[in-house]
């Protein structure tokens, strides 16, 4: 069976690790998937799947020269050992290394690196982000197939010289959404009742944990606590918000509360920022929410402040789930999100406009279940997991054939 190594930097909570358990679980019985990476380290939160085992390599993210030899020997041994045929490469220190790695054997596999984002803008100083730039462009020969999850992705890196037009590939992400779907929309969830209206079996309900009465409004945020995600901003812009959300008359809620899903190494600084803005008791910092449906049927908005993403798994979540957003225009944002269709996109660093938009969307029930019913229209025709997964056994099928690979399917 032709073998299909994926390799990541490492299989911390987000879209990267999500794509490639679904392509684990999805290809066909022709392809045999394994999967290398480093370990997360335990606040970003590791995925896990029965089915699949992950075979470790010392891979960190940071530039480490001992480490990164170390994981460089070592993922060539294991390429080299195996009945490997394809090599597909996610993240950079995994996409640098493994594409080296797999550029080095003979005889050589086919090899794809997929960018879900990138850190070649908005990350660095000005004279590493144009190193960063330069090592990418000579990585790029070294791939037959180069994937984005967005034409935005695919755009800017092109305009930066990365890869050739013909080398590119736009796949969005895909994953298995009917538990979203399977939620009431909004404004017909009666929460507290028995029914579809929540996720079951609820194991961890935020409202429960952090004593948030059903009728409050509830924003989530769903993302590693990290400086790009530029949580900053949002409680900045969550600080203005006004004391109690307008309603429609008779209707009249206590105050918002803003639920952080996630962690990282920001988490400390915020709690601070939150004390300093005097919001610290309407915020709370959920860690890692292990049953995300049970977790967004009891949200009523959600927010992302990210300063560069890819395509975020969260939002497609939370458009499958009914959910109208506010998000930043950044990355594939755009992709997932229509703006005023589906949620409002503003410029990021905008704590003001970002205020704003919540205010609007908290205050206006009847908007946020048309934008709701429109978010998972598009989250199911556009994200599902079939369309990701054939995708990429077509990519694989035709590198193959190409390369003459024996044995493919």
């Amino acid at each position: 069976m032709p073998g299909v190594v994926h390799v990541l930097t490492r299989m911390n909570v987000g879209g990267p690790a999500r794509a490639v358990i679904e392509l684990a679980r999805g290809l066909p019985p022709g392809f045999e998937v394994r999967v290398a990476a480093g370990r997360a380290p335990s606040i970003e939160g590791e995925l896990e799947d029965p089915a699949l085992a992950v075979e470790h390599l010392p891979l960190v993210r940071a530039v480490s020269p001992l480490r990164d030899v170390a994981a460089f020997l070592e993922l060539r041994r294991l390429l080299g050992a195996s009945r490997v045929l394809v090599v597909h490469t996610h993240m950079a220190k995994a996409g640098a290394l493994g594409r080296l790695a797999a550029a080095s054997l003979r005889p050589r596999p086919a090899i794809v690196h997929t960018f879900h984002g990138h850190v070649l803008h908005g990350y660095f100083p000005a004279p590493v982000q144009s190193g960063f730039v330069m090592i990418e462009r000579s990585l790029a020969h070294l791939a037959d197939a180069l994937v984005a999850v967005s034409p935005e992705i695919r755009d800017e890196l092109l305009d930066l010289g990365v890869g050739r037009p013909g080398q590119w590939h736009v796949i969005p992400l895909g994953f298995d959404l009917s538990r979203f779907a399977s939620l009431a929309l909004p404004g017909e969830r009666a929460r507290g009742a028995e029914g579809p209206s929540r996720a079951e079996p609820v194991h961890d309900s935020l409202r429960a944990r952090f004593s948030i009465p059903d009728a409050v409004p509830l924003v989530g945020a769903v993302a590693r606590l990290a400086p790009v995600k530029d949580h900053a901003t949002l409680l900045e812009a969550f600080a203005r918000l006004p004391t109690r959300v307008a309603r429609p008359p008779g209707l009249t809620p206590p105050e918002a509360h803003l639920v952080m899903i996630g962690d990282g190494d920001c988490r400390e600084a915020l709690g601070e920022q939150a004390r300093r803005l005097g919001v610290e008791a309407r915020v709370h910092f959920a860690g890692w929410c292990h049953d995300m449906p049970a977790t967004m049927s009891e949200l009523d908005l959600v927010v992302l402040s990210s300063r560069s993403e890819g395509t975020p798994a969260a939002l497609i979540e939370a458009g499958a789930a009914g959910l109208p957003v506010v998000a930043t225009r950044v990355g594939g944002v755009p992709s997932v999100v229509e703006d005023q269709v589906t949620g409002l996109l503003v410029p990021p660093g905008d704590a003001a406009r970002m205020a704003r938009a919540m205010a609007l969307l908290l205050g206006d029930p009847a908007r946020c279940r048309q934008m709701g019913e429109a978010a998972r229209e598009r989250a199911l025709g556009r994200f599902g997991e079939g369309s990701f997964v054939e995708a990429h056994r077509v990519l694989y099928t035709d590198l193959l054939e190409h390369l003459g690979a024996p044995g493919q399917p």
